[in-house]
């Protein structure tokens, strides 16, 4: 076996910053300690040691290492706990049981295999017998491991997550996925199963999920005659490329009939079009400006021989592999130290989120701006067009908290200077005064990559700072962070800036492969360089600005990101209903590989230029786009070389996009409960099915619908022309509510429900309890002193009412309150429980608007309620 010395990931560089955290008692998640480095059990076998490590009381690491090896060096994504668990180990007749409170995990001595339970002895997941491997590989002439594991996975599973992928599948059982972080593609190798269980793949390079084996060769047969023309983003700024697109043709050979599972590779590294036709019939057909490089479908097919056809760009090396799906799952890694993976036991998908926050980190509260609208486009040219668009925002009475200032404000600085062109921007610290004195939040984009050519470049290059050969800032080099930190502390927040769009965080186009950094190999570090961006920016902000909540919006992420207070969002995407379509999984697997901050460029990035202001078939895509984005952790909208103010679309749209902006902020006071459970649980703002319904087999294969917390069901339309929506609403004790006609559902069923384009369909779960709040034009506007609660009967339910200042870290002192709200149906009686804490600025009494859902009582409109004070004791209101 080969050695790893000359390929070990520097941990030291991965931690430091994380060390620094501790140090200035940063709550992001528990203090740095020493990793578990002494294994609970260990089994030596044929091929090297495998080692169990108690990690909490529901999550065990597994190693499978050669047998020369160290101990495990500290883990870049894992946590260390506070207190260790402390297992019961005991020999059975098989061979040996670890045993925790929540998850037990058994050794096979015949099949050398693990087997992992939950605290009842249901079986959750079982490695496959003689499917662990670990080989000597070579990378750039240093010596590494390729490994891989496989787990039996029976035929009814459904799995979830691996990230943010443009594939359209949500469940991703049997489905092929390569692990890379590109432009429209986030990957987090970790997936939630309907079985009670998450595993998270513990690698920080390259994995693929699912590899099939069988290779398909493909030769080009032709190319179009007429080349494309394309405006597109690049590294650089805008730009014109040139497309012209070929077919590439193959066979191949299946012996027994069922489904199969494809990947298509496209030779480059991004993509434009994911086209690929088996037997005349297009199996995936996809196309954007940007695509990632690899996509993947599952299709039943007939024993025989099957013709293939791609169609790719001229200048592509498309490759096609494919395998039977099998009752498998397959991780796999071309650069690794060991076989290396950790589950966590449930059984219920909150449980697993819970054991997943414990390990990676809690997520903290945004500031309580970032949950209004965020008002985006490519771009504003000058202080002056800010501002007055500002201000239209607020003579049209349209809600809005964040205006964003993306890219080349810097001008002739170069690009990403850290400073503003004085020609369009003469003082900007003024520009964001005058927009706080307009109740309005100021987000600048700010790139990891810093032209050499710049005297910011000059001085980067001059301290050795940057990835060699290229413009980006080597993060993970903690001298290169805490000089990027500085100067942009000094340059830009300096200037009053409420928060940081991080843009390209991947690097953009995977660029850290080939290359080394100060972590080492890019190969071995190339799924986490978003994280130490993330983390140099929110670590800076904390110590340089301790009492002004970080807001990071970023195009990449990891795991453990969420704990530095960085959301994300779906990248340079397109416009059209399939690239609508194929949002919701793509954020669904973000919430199910435990991110909960995630969010798309409502209207899409790329538009259809200057015909998109007048164009109806436009206008209805942007409108259902924005229905969907009203019920994501964040709304915003963005365009490229596009005004994106909704009134510039004519009436109609800035008539129903004010009708959900001020429902977006009337339910502030929910979202922002949500955020505090996400803080406190670990559970997703938005939710598959899984999360609230893993009893019911149909709402787990539901792709398009999900929960936006645990009291609304989101059902966004799809398709144009639409007047009616087939919604299926989950199996719920007491049914649901139409939340615009107050209409009363059945659950375990399919529904035609009136979908005009004024509304997306939306129901309340029975025994749901929604807190609402008045119509604002900022959360600047909020009062607390009246609030509306929505009760939804049926069933007995519960709601946790959070609130605290909304603006500093004072939370983390326990300067916030906690309303428990129960509703007993049988009774028909509402219990408000005693606030629990007290904040700052906190109303000493309040008015609750009691009301019950149906009738005329709806997320539209509510009749007269029933009005009590409420001076923080326990209160019980009879509506029966």
């Amino acid at each position: 076996m080969g050695s790893t010395k000359n390929f070990a990931v520097n941990r030291r560089h991965l931690l430091l910053a994380g060390a620094a955290t501790a140090a200035s008692g940063i709550s992001c998640g528990r203090a740095l300690a020493r990793s578990k480095t002494i294994p609970d059990f260990t089994a030596p076998v044929a091929d090297g040691t495998l080692e169990v490590f108690a990690l909490s009381d529901r999550a065990v690491r597994v190693r499978f290492v050669p047998a020369a090896s160290l101990r495990p060096p500290e883990s870049a994504i894992l946590l260390p706990q506070v207190q260790p668990a402390q297992p019961r180990l005991t020999r059975t007749a098989q061979g040996h049981r670890i045993a925790l409170a929540h998850i037990r995990c058994d050794w096979d001595n015949a099949s050398e295999t693990l087997s992992f339970h939950d605290a009842s002895g249901n079986l959750l997941l079982s490695e496959a017998p003689g499917k662990r491997r670990i080989t000597a590989a070579q990378v750039r002439g240093r010596s590494t491991l390729a490994v891989s594991q496989a787990f039996l996975s029976p035929e009814d599973e459904r799995l979830y997550g691996t990230g943010c992928f443009q594939d359209g599948h949500l469940n991703i059982r049997g489905l092929p996925r390569r692990l890379t972080q590109v432009n429209t593609q986030i990957s987090l190798p970790f997936v939630l199963s309907s079985k009670g269980y998450g595993l998270l793949w513990h690698n920080t390079g390259l994995s693929e999920y699912n590899r099939p084996d069988r290779a398909v060769t493909l030769e080009r047969s032709q190319i179009d005659g007429q080349a494309e023309k394309a405006n597109v983003t690049t590294t650089g700024g805008n730009a014109q490329v040139t497309r012209r697109m070929a077919t590439y043709t193959g066979r191949f050979d299946i012996e027994k009939a069922g489904p199969f599972a494809f990947q298509l590779d496209i030779g480059r590294k991004m993509a434009s079009r994911h086209y690929v036709e088996i037997d005349g019939v297009a199996c995936s057909d996809f196309s954007n400006l940007w695509l990632p490089p690899t996509t993947s479908f599952i299709t039943e097919l007939s024993a025989g021989s099957h013709e293939i056809r791609v169609v790719a760009n001229e200048t592509d090396a498309p490759s096609i592999r494919f395998d039977a799906v099998t009752d498998q799952t397959l991780w796999q890694s071309p650069v690794a130290e060991a076989i290396d993976y950790v589950v966590i036991a449930g059984p219920t998908a909150p449980e697993v989120m819970a054991g997943y926050r414990d390990l990676t980190g809690g997520t903290p509260m945004m500031p309580v701006w970032a949950y209004g609208y965020i008002h985006c486009r490519e771009r504003f040219h000058s202080s002056k067009e800010i501002l007055a668009t500002a201000a239209e925002f607020r003579k049209r009475k349209l809600p809005v908290d964040v205006m964003v200032q993306d890219w080349q404000y810097w001008g002739k600085h170069g690009w990403n200077a850290m400073q503003f062109d004085e020609a369009n921007y003469p003082d900007p610290a003024e520009l964001v005064r005058d927009l706080h004195a307009l109740n309005m939040r100021f987000m600048l984009s700010v790139w990891s990559k810093i032209s050499r050519d710049t005297e910011l470049g000059k001085a980067f290059a001059q301290r050795g700072y940057y990835i060699p050969d290229t413009d980006w800032v080597d993060f993970f080099n903690p001298k290169a962070a805490a000089f990027y930190w500085q100067n942009q502390s000094q340059r830009l927040a300096a200037l009053g800036i409420d928060a940081w769009w991080q843009d390209a965080t991947e690097p953009e186009n995977d660029d850290l492969d080939g290359r080394d950094t100060a972590a080492g190999a890019g190969e071995g570090v190339r799924l986490i360089y978003p994280i130490q961006v993330a983390r140099t920016v929110y670590e800076g902000q904390r110590r340089d600005y301790p009492q002004r909540r970080v807001m990071v919006l970023t195009r990449s992420a990891f795991i453990g990101q969420q704990r530095f207070a960085a959301a994300t969002w779906s990248g340079d995407i397109g416009n059209d209903w399939e690239t609508l379509k194929r949002q919701i999984p793509a954020g669904l697997n973000m919430a199910a590989a435990g991110y909960p901050y995630w969010t798309v460029d409502a209207g899409g990035f790329f538009r259809p230029g200057d015909g998109q202001y007048t164009d109806p078939a436009y206008h209805e895509r942007f409108i259902r786009w924005f229905q969907y984005a009203t019920f994501l952790p964040l709304l915003r909208v963005h365009g490229y070389m596009t005004d994106t103010e909704f009134w510039r679309y004519g009436e109609t749209v800035e008539a129903i996009s004010r009708k959900f902006l001020e429902l977006r902020y009337r339910l502030l006071p929910y979202t922002y409960s949500l955020a505090a459970e996400s803080n406190r649980k670990g559970l997703p703002i938005i939710r598959p099915l899984v999360f609230d319904f893993g009893h019911d087999p149909k709402a787990l294969d539901e792709t398009h619908t999900y929960m936006f917390g645990s009291a609304l069901h989101v059902a966004p339309v799809l398709k144009p022309d639409v007047a009616r929506w087939e919604v299926y609403l989950p199996q719920s004790a007491g049914g649901w509510v139409d939340a615009w006609s107050g209409e009363k559902r059945e659950g375990g069923r399919s529904h035609e429900v009136d979908a005009p384009l004024s509304q997306l369909p939306l129901h309340l779960k029975a025994g749901a309890i929604i807190p609402l709040g008045s119509v604002i034009q900022s959360t600047a506007d909020i009062r607390r002193e009246t609030l509306d609660l929505l009760v939804c009967p049926g069933q007995d339910g519960a709601f946790t009412l959070y609130e605290d200042d909304g603006l500093t870290y004072a939370y983390e002192q326990k300067a916030c309150s906690r309303i428990d709200i129960s509703w007993d149906n049988t009774r028909q009686r509402l219990r408000i429980g005693a606030r629990q804490g007290q904040f700052k600025g906190m109303p000493a009494a309040r008015q609750f608007n009691i009301r019950l859902a149906g009738g005329g009582n709806t997320l539209a409109a509510l009749s007269e309620g029933r009005l009590i004070a409420y001076h923080g004791q326990a209160i019980a209101v009879d509506l029966s």
